[in-house]
């Protein structure tokens, strides 16, 4: 079982930067780990992905060029920067995480077995 907590959400405006955190309660090694984003009443979407063996990232169509994921592993952190913010970016944001999924099948439109409980983040 794995525990994530997210960080680092909040307000910013339009054309700004956030980096989100999620700290998990034991080492990343070989972990498929993503950052989702939902609005209320809304599908989740996926945003990226990445998997800690490789540090293979994936990164949806809708935030390329503007969003990074990264992990520590030293801190068991994934990362998510989120840059030149956009309105359309608010929503809450979720890290999930998989053991089954390796560096070849890694990306968003897995299933995830470990949730955060998310963290906020608006752009005006």
């Amino acid at each position: 079982h794995v525990q994530l907590v997210e960080s680092g959400g909040g307000a910013a405006q339009a054309g700004g930067s956030l980096r989100l955190s999620c700290d998990a309660s034991k080492p990343l090694r070989s972990v498929c780990m993503a950052w989702f984003r939902q609005l209320p009443g809304k599908e989740r979407e996926g945003v990226a992905a990445l998997y800690t063996g490789t540090g293979a990232t994936t990164l949806d169509d809708s935030v390329k060029g503007r969003f990074t994921i990264s992990r520590d592993s030293a801190k068991n952190t994934l990362y998510l920067q989120l840059n030149s913010l956009k309105p359309d970016d608010t929503s809450m944001y979720y890290c999930a995480a998989d053991l089954k999924w390796g560096a070849s099948s890694c990306h968003t439109g897995r299933s995830f077995a470990f949730w955060g409980q998310g963290t906020q983040v608006t752009v005006s």
